[in-house]
């Protein structure tokens, strides 16, 4: 009698997920929308043709390349006063992601900053921080921004300093919901046996635990402070002229509109909503894969 023997196979593992398998979950568009608009911001003193402050009233109203009457030397045609359209959007790509960026940080330290320590050490603390985020709230944001821009003056430092005094409250309010569930936590109360002071809890254990939270919260602020930055050039109390900003060129452009020079409005205007649309992709892709709940689905 003969004996049989069987292998055993067993199944191969799967391997690892190789970095093209990585790549193709990137939001590969919104990235590359905003490193080019990135760049063009950076490197827009060699890249503009023309000044964008400076034009010529003989060269007012040309149209685009493309139209009768274009010509190759602006390429995107002219304003009311001869300036280079396309050397305007591509340094008001820098003046928009200067206050972007930068208001989105200002807001962002102030937020998360109270909301730790209202969280955290509660108390008449976290009463008077969440009134004020409550009276911060109730106030159309616009609107409120509209009246600190009348007050301090029309500057792009100073629509930097009003855009992140106004939206801090969102950061606030996400940053302490986030710390009421952290400071319950098992390394925290260890923390705290161990003698570690309440500065050190929040600086080591609280803040590394609610930055994702804030870097996502700050990708989907960032297309709502570029439109409030564009919002305020618009109706004047921005960026002051003649420095270049989408939301100042769309107000120029707005009389032309109806006689037919739309690429006054729709250049900037398309413009704003790359960058918005960009920002907001890349929020909600941070968010899903920076939230282990929404991970494991």
């Amino acid at each position: 009698m003969s004996i049989t023997t069987e292998t055993l196979v067993l199944p191969a593992s799967s391997p690892p997920r190789s970095s093209a398998r990585r790549s193709r979950d990137l939001p590969l568009i919104p990235i590359t929308i905003l490193v080019v608009i990135a760049l063009t911001a950076i490197f827009a003193n060699f890249l503009a043709p023309h000044n964008p402050e400076v034009g010529s009233l003989t060269a007012r109203f040309r149209p685009p390349v493309w139209q009768a009457g274009g010509s190759l030397d602006h390429i995107l045609g002219t304003d009311q006063l001869g300036r280079d359209v396309l050397s305007r959007l591509i340094f008001g790509a820098r003046v928009s992601l200067v206050v972007g960026f930068t208001a989105v940080i200002v807001a962002g330290v102030i937020g998360t900053t109270l909301g730790i320590l209202a969280g955290y050490i509660g108390g008449w603390v976290d009463q008077a921080i969440m009134r004020l985020t409550d009276a911060w709230l109730a106030l159309p944001g616009l609107t409120f921004a509209i009246f600190l821009a009348a007050i301090v003056g029309p500057s792009m430092w100073n629509i930097v300093i009003i855009l992140g005094a106004v939206y801090w409250t969102r950061y606030a309010r996400v940053v302490r919901g986030e710390v009421l569930s952290l400071k319950e936590r098992e390394f925290v109360r260890l923390a705290v046996v161990a003698g570690c002071s309440r500065m050190a809890i929040m600086w080591r254990h609280i803040l590394p635990n609610v930055v994702n939270s804030a870097i996502v919260l700050a990708t989907l602020m960032l297309g709502v402070v570029i439109v409030t930055e564009a919002s305020l050039s618009f109706l004047g109390v921005g960026v002051p002229p003649p420095q270049p900003a989408w939301g100042l060129m769309l107000s120029d452009g707005k009389q032309g509109l109806m006689v037919g020079y739309w690429w006054l409005t729709v250049m900037p205007g398309c413009c704003i909503m790359l960058m918005v649309l960009s920002a907001n992709l890349l929020g909600d892709w941070l968010r899903v894969k920076l939230d282990p709940q929404l991970r494991q689905l």
